[in-house]
């Protein structure tokens, strides 16, 4: 089982610990809802150094990351980070993503921790380019520190001016540590993800700062299950949950950053093809009324038919009500239409509704 840079400092938290991605992660440290709503009331941070980190280097290192995402990487500039994906040639998703585009002839993939393996194997299968693919993955940690209050904690310890804007990013230092920061996040606050060098020592130092930066604000540490549930009240997708191998961008809401027109990519014969035909399905989100738990699994029906399944759930600690996605027969997937899912044999009523179910 690996470990962060980190691992000392959530044993010394108390932090309750499971294996995620190979890794002895911390799931929580106090309450899931009381760190919920540090990050939505003030800020709070992750440990989320398990997070995958790809370099791309050579002179067609962008001409490889638009064949190989389903995103428009021409639109980049250095210092400009994009979401995307990267699909397989039947459509299904390999991955979703972060690319940075640190110059001309450099960009750092940034992936999901359970599939650093897969994809740095579908990278280098599809590498017709020449160029350069590292796997620097064990070499970063990565710190989230996310919430209204982030930008005030972190401009106390950076040694330049934080007036970034969303999906930006460059180098600086923090707590005198060289790091690429980035207005990125899972969270949908204002928020920051720190990558940076270094052994224990230096990750700590690092923590340390923030959280001496942030005891006015009653800065605490965020486990990975606030994580999940923060990102589900903002329709956030979660690989292996909601998109996995057997699900396609357009079905799964994420058109908006499939660009079909931008010319040749994996998967996109196939995408074409499906946009052609129109969707059979489609990933969708559901508001509930009572106290029902929805879970990945679960069964939705209508009219007593089996019309899908919920791929997250949980009890929104903002709205005090279950909120789940899953995939439901078009002709169920109106915005407005009551659905059930099924609890031990009984169901339950949602209504579904637009992403997502907090408007920031």
């Amino acid at each position: 089982m690996k470990k962060t840079t980190l691992f000392n400092i959530h044993e010394k938290l108390g932090a309750k610990l499971v294996e995620f991605a190979g890794y002895l992660m911390p799931i929580q440290y106090s309450s899931i809802i009381a760190e919920h709503k540090s990050v939505r009331n003030s800020v709070g941070v992750f440990d989320v150094s398990h997070m995958g980190e790809i370099f791309v280097t050579g002179e067609k290192a962008q001409d490889f990351v638009q064949y190989i995402t389903v995103n428009d990487a021409s639109k980049l500039f250095p210092g400009r980070v994009q979401y995307s994906a990267m699909c397989y040639n039947d459509a299904g998703i390999v991955d979703d993503l972060l690319v940075y585009k640190i110059s001309d002839d450099k960009f750092l993939l940034v992936v999901n921790a359970s599939n650093i393996e897969k994809d740095f194997s579908w990278m280098n299968e599809n590498n017709k380019f020449g160029v350069s693919l590292e796997n620097k993955s064990d070499e970063y940690s990565l710190v989230a520190v996310q919430g209204p209050n982030s930008n005030k904690v972190l401009q106390k310890i950076c040694n330049k001016d934080l007036n970034l804007e969303y999906y930006h990013f460059f180098n600086a230092k923090i707590a005198d540590v060289e790091m690429i920061l980035s207005r990125t996040g899972y969270t949908g606050e204002l928020g920051y993800e720190l990558y940076f060098k270094g052994d224990e020592k230096i990750a700590e130092q690092v923590w340390y700062k923030i959280f001496e930066a942030g005891k006015e604000f009653n800065i605490q540490p965020v486990g990975l299950a606030a994580r999940d549930s923060l990102r589900l009240e903002m329709g956030f997708m979660l690989y292996g949950n909601d998109i996995d191998k057997t699900t396609n961008p357009l079905e799964a809401g994420l058109g908006w950053i499939t660009k079909l027109n931008k010319g040749s990519f994996l998967g996109r014969e196939m995408l074409l093809k499906i946009k052609a035909e129109g969707l059979k399905r489609k990933l969708v989100g559901m508001l509930g009324h009572d106290k029902s738990f929805p879970r990945h699994g679960y069964e939705i029906k209508a009219d007593n038919k089996n019309i899908g399944e919920i791929t997250s759930g949980t009890i929104s600690p903002v709205l005090e009500r279950p909120i789940a996605m899953g995939y439901v027969d078009i002709s169920h997937a109106s915005e407005g239409n009551e659905v059930n899912f099924v609890v031990r044999g009984k169901e339950s009523s949602v209504n579904i509704v637009k992403l997502p179910f907090i408007k920031k």
